[in-house]
């Protein structure tokens, strides 16, 4: 009897230190739970606000959708006058609880963000996959991407450049200088010898070449000079003397 009281007095006080230990277990799984609930609640209710560097005022605020982490930047801009400033929001998500740094500092994480986005002057146009220096070393699936934005931003594809196709400009070519031509000079007619009227020259065709004596020759030509520059009357007279110096 006493024997068997033994084993169920141990049986009671093994079924005991299991209940125990499950318990324990149980509750620091439990305060481990709340302790991550309370550390999220800290972050998403107090959003992050910085401004951007054309002076838009932005919050950042953390949610959680599944496994995943989302982040919504929201930013106003200055007002201009009566004109009210631009608005505008983008989401980003990720599962940045794969990063240990991050799990222990989530706050500091979206922090580094915020300092890049505040260098931009539009909070939404800066990269599509913010890595964070504490968690740079990480997958792009530990990483915040680019979701959606509000209004739809687009940037422009730089123009190129028209050319204007123009034609050359062919330099007019000067005209070369035109010398004036030489006026020959008109010959002054002759004033006749009073008593005597005018005489004509005439031409007298040209005799063909004859085989004869160079005294014939030389007396045919002076009477051919005679008679086209001398007066008919002198005609005997201008033949002699024209002979007379060809001798």
């Amino acid at each position: 009897m006493r024997t068997r009281m033994r084993m169920l007095l141990l049986c009671l006080a093994a079924t005991l230190c299991v209940s125990n230990a499950q318990n324990n277990n149980s509750n620091n799984d439990n305060r481990q739970q709340q302790q991550q609930q309370q550390q999220q609640r800290s972050i998403w209710d107090e959003p992050i606000r910085f401004s951007t560097k054309s002076k838009d005022t932005c919050t950042m605020v953390v949610s959680g959708a599944g496994d995943y982490t989302r982040l919504r930047v929201s930013c106003k801009g200055p007002s201009q006058g009566q004109t009210p400033g631009r608005s505008y929001y983008c989401d980003f998500q990720g599962k940045p609880n794969l990063c240990r740094a991050y799990n222990l500092n989530p706050r500091h994480y979206f922090t580094q963000m915020m300092w890049d986005m505040r260098k931009l002057s539009h909070a939404c146009q800066g990269p599509k996959i913010y890595r964070p220096q504490m968690c740079k070393k990480y997958p792009e699936e530990a990483q915040m991407t680019f979701l959606a934005a509000w209004p739809k931003t687009t940037t422009p594809k730089p123009s190129k450049p028209v050319q204007e196709q123009r034609k050359p400009v062919v330099p007019a070519q000067a005209k070369p200088a035109t010398t004036p031509k030489p006026v020959k000079p008109q010959p002054q007619p002759v004033k006749p010898q009073p008593g005597k009227g005018p005489q004509t020259k005439k031409t007298t065709p040209k005799p063909g070449k004859t085989t004869t004596r160079p005294t014939e020759q030389s007396e045919g030509r002076a009477s051919r000079i005679a008679s086209e520059y001398c007066w008919k009357s002198f005609h005997g007279v201008c033949t002699y003397f024209i002979s007379w110096f060809q001798n």
